[in-house]
């Protein structure tokens, strides 16, 4: 079993597109929404939404789950599971040391996949097999049976092998290194496209901000990913990641899903910088460590997927079907068995005093799934949404059919909420379907309200389903652009051409909110004025003659580089790391014609959760996110092109991102 674990126009588009329906005076509202479909994010992968099967699960492939499955829309199913996928041998459906249930073989596994209407992600043997062993499998599957199984992953949580210190994953390869296991996956992915060479191979990497990323390991010429990356990273598509947030209530750990775009650029960008360029990320085990069958896990699940969605990963999979009774309790008035599995497993706890609901019957987190398949569907594209109540999370699709889903969270225990919702570049009809699971529900309820306002009872998930009060036909949304010629303060942007006539509309980010940058009816826009040092989000959209504008390009990020020229240099520099601490070097010159006498460096944090806690040949202090370091008496004084060190060493509970502006003496100063 699974272990417990520029800025040029500077004009504000977002003035709402006039309501759909009578809107709620703000004074009555105790939440007001805004969703925004000019500021695209990314589209809905067909395996957006997944589960993990095991073989040690006598559902495995049965009708009734596979149905289960297809209702919830689940549509990724992976096998054979977690770490017992370094333990699988498929031809003989041997797990040496571990448990195999009856009737979960390939092959059975398969029948519940095509029942339910699902794709299989395939995890090959890396602890105890060999590349031919995989090799015959893809053959297996796709050649002699036509399975048409196009992802497959090379291993499971492979970091855990012992090479770390902490051991719960096989690996009987006498040198357990990131270097190995990188080198092995080449051998892997070759040996398997030379069967099938159209299958997408994956390798497991950590996922930043989580135990052991980060760590590098005596031998080692970096972290795990920078090795694996560095190494395999021109043989593989994509990138594995998993997550088990801890916590020990709702709020911690429903808190936790703000984490998740700073973990997902950080992969992108080690692939681009280790492996130099852009490969796939699948999250191919999800859970939480509160609330698993209730409430909580519920909230977190529908936060979680459409974040990760939002955010580019291409499958998101729950661990999992079944799992078991780990202990009882009662969370938020409901009956919480702290089993990882989606559908309950018909067990009790040990000493017999409690039992589970009958076999199979849906935890609240299936029906997360089940709303979040209603809410956005393959091909569907989030939009940027944002709310005025941080106990209230929202997300927002737009739909290929040209509909709209709001999909809101109330993270209240106890307090309904009355939201208010504005839109921009979308009018919607006045009728809109609502659909809500709350709290203890056996299921997704259904009823008719308006676009304008909607109440959201105590921790409870409510999609408003919308269509458009004048459909018309608009122009196709631009590609993604790309980035070149980045500076201080400019980058030139471009895309291909959509359809002649058309005027490009460049527009930057902020979450709900859109700044027109510019227009223009060619295909190359350069952006000027721009802040160093800073990251931006942009959209390309199209308008034609008659005014109609299409959906946004998906979005791209870049970072304006340091000033070009400055009076101050810094160079920050990590020197060791632990998992969730780290030492860190800060070298500041003095690159002016003027000696300073004393000096200030400020720099913000980029996250909430990094902190300086103590430092040498410095002052040390931090305030919210900013750091302020300070002379002692034995730098006070940097003559033009002296440089002094300052050295800390800092804590962080999630992705440990990168500072990237530094000021010395209120001046910008360059980076290197």
């Amino acid at each position: 079993m699974k272990r417990s674990r520029p800025a040029v126009l500077s004009v504000f588009v977002l003035a709402a597109v006039p309501m759909a329906g009578p809107p709620v005076a703000a004074a009555d509202a105790d939440v007001t929404v805004v969703v925004n479909t000019m500021a695209g994010m990314e589209k809905v992968d067909d395996l957006a939404i997944g589960v993990n099967h095991a073989i040690w699960d006598a559902q495995l492939g049965t009708p009734e789950v596979a149905d289960l499955m297809r209702d919830a829309g689940v549509r990724a199913m992976r096998y054979p599971g977690g770490s017992y996928s370094d333990i699988y041998h498929w031809r003989d459906h041997t797990a040496p040391g571990g448990y195999v249930a009856p009737n979960t073989d390939f092959d059975h596994f398969m029948a519940g996949v095509r029942r339910a209407g699902g794709q299989p992600i395939v995890t090959a043997n890396y602890g105890t097999g060999t590349p031919q062993e995989a090799a015959d499998w893809v053959r297996y599957a796709n050649v002699e049976k036509g399975y048409g199984v196009k992802y497959w992953e090379i291993g499971n949580e492979l970091y855990g092998n012992g090479h770390y210190g902490a051991s719960w994953e096989a690996d009987d390869h006498p040198d357990k290194s990131p270097a190995q296991y990188a080198t092995l996956v080449r051998d892997y992915a070759r040996a398997m496209k030379a069967v099938d060479p159209t299958i997408k191979v994956g390798a497991v990497l950590t996922t930043p901000g989580e135990w052991p990323d980060g760590i590098t390991a005596d031998g080692d010429a970096g972290p795990w990913n920078q090795v694996v990356l560095s190494i395999a990273g021109r043989e593989i598509d994509y990138g594995i990641v998993h997550w088990y947030p801890t916590g020990e209530s709702g709020p911690e750990v429903l808190s936790k899903t703000d984490r998740i775009a700073d973990q997902v650029r950080l992969v992108r960008e080690q692939a681009r910088r280790f492996a130099g360029r852009d490969i796939g990320i699948a999250m191919t085990e999800l859970n939480t460590s509160y609330g698993r069958n209730t409430q909580p896990g519920a909230l977190f699940a529908a936060d979680a997927y459409a974040t990760l969605i939002a955010n580019g990963v291409f499958t998101v999979d729950w661990w999992n079907v079944h799992n078991g009774v780990e202990r009882a309790s009662t969370i938020a008035g409901q009956p919480d068995f702290h089993d990882f599995g989606l559908l309950s497993s018909g067990g009790c706890t040990e000493d017999g005093t409690t039992c589970q609901p009958a076999l199979n019957t849906p935890f609240a987190p299936y029906h997360a799934l089940s709303m979040l398949s209603r809410f956005a569907r393959p091909g569907d594209q989030l939009v940027g949404a944002s709310t005025s109540d941080p106990l209230v999370g929202v997300h927002a699709a737009r739909h290929t059919d040209g509909g709209l889903a709001v999909l809101l969270l109330n993270r209240s225990e106890d307090t309904a909420k009355t939201a208010e919702v504005d839109y921009a570049g979308y009018s919607p009809a006045v009728a809109a379907r609502v659909l809500t699971y709350g709290n203890g529900a056996t299921g997704i309820t259904t009823t008719t309200g308006t676009a304008g306002s909607v109440t959201l009872p105590p921790y409870s998930l409510t999609t408003l389903l919308l269509r458009p009060s004048t459909p018309s036909a608009a122009p196709a949304a631009p590609a993604r652009p790309a980035a070149t010629a980045v500076t201080d303060r400019a980058a030139t942007l471009t895309w291909p051409a959509t359809a002649p006539g058309v005027k490009y509309e460049v527009h930057r980010r902020f979450g709900s909110t859109s700044e027109a940058l510019g227009e223009t009816k060619g295909t190359t826009f350069t952006v000027d004025n721009l802040t160093p040092a800073t990251r931006y989000s942009v959209n390309v959209l199209a308008r034609d003659g008659a005014g109609r504008l299409s959906w946004a390009s998906p979005p791209l990020t870049f970072q304006t580089t340091g000033p070009t020229t400055s009076s101050c240099a810094v160079h920050y520099a990590e020197t060791s790391n632990w998992g969730n601490g780290f030492v860190a070097n800060v070298d500041i010159t003095n690159t002016g014609t003027h000696a300073l006498d004393t000096w200030t460096l400020t720099f913000p944090w980029p996250t909430t959760w990094q902190h300086a806690d103590s430092g040498w040949n410095a002052n040390w202090s931090q305030s919210g996110t900013t750091v302020t370091v300070t002379n002692t008496d034995g730098n006070r004084v940097l003559a033009p092109g002296e440089t002094t060190t300052a050295g800390f060493v800092g804590s962080y509970h999630g992705p440990n991102v990168r500072p990237t502006s530094f000021t010395l003496n209120g001046v910008l100063c360059s980076t290197g």
